[in-house]
């Protein structure tokens, strides 16, 4: 929205009175939600009229933990949650509180904990509800009326939507000076009750522009979308230069301890429990055709390390492509009998529980590819150059994506594309968790249509 000063005083208008209107809905059904939840105490309890009047104890004690905690501030209604967790932290204060006035006091007749804790539980089904309820209602109606952002536009011209309150500066009359009490005044009038006030300006003029936002008693940000390329997250400094901190490995050392534990934990047992099958395979390999029982090649490991995988041998020897630029099809004369019972039951991935208890491979994990591999005609790494952010873990025998069901050939672009949208989420939300959840979830999926 162009900047006009009549137009800025009537959003600014709006904007207040719709917040207030929000922050006494947000507090009065709160409070409804205290009275219902005390209400049924008081029936199916069977209590007395002594035990309603603690209400009116309970509820002061709840709306100033509420204002403490920020349940009714501007940012709880800018939230998607719409301060939910702000009113519970201030529904466990209160209801605290009344447990410790029951015990210190001896009032539990009057007071019983039992009761208190029903209460309790009916106060935040009924808290969470309600604001729920509002927040879909804030996103549906009044999501850019509710909050007001400016950007201030200084010889640039982003794209930006249509709701944002866009200012030249030039035509507003303002500039970074700070020798100028008067063009520092004009500036606080600009921004007054403006959430938050983002600087478009060139990159000579930054300094200038932060230097004048530090003092406006405003939200101030300054677009950089110079280095939204490189993705980073954080500053630090080398030396007294400034540096952007763009990558760091996803687990710190508590979790990596945790992983690496639990994998050679069910790793030991796995190989001890399957040792009959992993000895009749060999046999059975062996027996079928000439060749070595294990396939060995080399894979893209943690921190695209090469390292060497191994699984059993399930193609014919002499036609084995070390590269793996060549997928498995159904009918690839170049698996043998034996191989294709293995590969269908994923009994030839069994071998690398070796590679688990190495080190170089964990049970859960993006699965490693070869050199070679393609999806369609375009190597892996051609098709999405985010390919190599998925080595920041281990490679794993199972991962998220195979528990989806993207396994197999990869025919097409969107096969792999598929599979590293799931590699990177594994990677940005790992837990120990999860992966106990992808192991026995892969049990679902150990015979796929896409194997063979």
């Amino acid at each position: 929205m162009p900047y006009t000063r009549l137009g800025l005083q009537r959003r600014r208008a709006t904007s207040q009175a719709l917040r207030l209107r929000l922050c006494a809905t947000m507090a009065v059904a709160d409070i409804l939600a205290l009275v219902t939840a005390f209400l049924a105490a008081l029936v199916f309890q069977n209590l007395d009229d002594n035990w309603f009047a603690i209400l009116f104890v309970t509820v002061p004690i709840y709306l100033g933990a509420a204002m403490n905690s920020g349940a009714y501030a501007v940012t709880a209604l800018r939230h998607r949650d719409c301060g939910r967790v702000a009113a519970l932290q201030a529904l466990v204060f209160t209801f605290g509180a009344l447990f410790l006035i029951s015990y210190f006091f001896r009032i539990e007749q009057r007071l019983p904990r039992s009761t208190l804790l029903l209460t309790m539980i009916v106060a935040t089904a009924l808290v969470v509800l309600v604001r729920y309820s509002i927040a879909i209602v804030v996103r549906q109606r009044w999501r850019d009326a509710l909050v007001m952002e400016m950007v201030v536009l200084d010889d640039v011209q982003p794209s930006l939507r249509a709701s944002l309150i866009q200012v030249d500066a030039k035509q507003a009359g303002i500039a970074p000076d700070l020798r100028d009490p008067m063009m520092l005044n004009r500036f606080a009038e600009l921004v007054r009750g403006v959430d938050r006030v983002v600087v478009a300006c060139p990159a000579k003029r930054r300094k200038e522009w932060a230097m004048m936002l530090k003092g406006a008693n405003v939200l101030g940000e300054i677009m950089v979308d110079d280095i939204a390329d490189i993705g980073a997250f954080s500053f630090g400094r080398i030396d007294g230069h400034e540096t952007l901190t763009v990558a760091s490995g996803p687990l710190d050392l508590s979790q990596r301890i945790m992983k690496r534990g639990f994998d050679l934990v069910l790793c030991s047992m796995a190989l001890l429990a399957l040792a009959p099958v992993l000895i009749v395979t060999a046999i059975a390999i062996k027996l079928d055709s000439n060749g070595p029982v294990f396939f060995r090649q080399r894979r893209v490991g943690r921190g695209n390390a090469f390292f060497e995988i191994l699984k059993f041998r399930s193609m014919r020897h002499e036609l084995s492509d070390a590269a793996g630029a060549i997928s498995a099809s159904r009918d690839d004369n170049r698996i043998t009998r034996v191989g294709r019972i293995i590969r269908r039951t994923s009994i030839d991935e069994l071998p690398q529980l070796l590679n688990v208890l190495g080190g170089s491979m964990s049970l859960v994990g993006p699965r490693p590819h070869a050199l070679g591999s393609l999806a369609g005609d375009r190597l892996f790494w051609d098709v999405d150059e985010r390919y190599w952010h998925r080595h920041v873990l281990k490679p794993g025998i199972t991962g998220l994506a195979q528990v989806r069901g993207f396994r197999g050939a990869t025919h097409h672009r969107d096969d792999l594309v598929n599979r590293l949208q799931s590699d990177l989420e594994y990677a940005a939300g790992w837990s120990i968790g999860r992966d106990i959840y992808i192991l026995f979830a892969t049990f679902k999926v150990l015979v796929h249509k896409n194997t063979f």
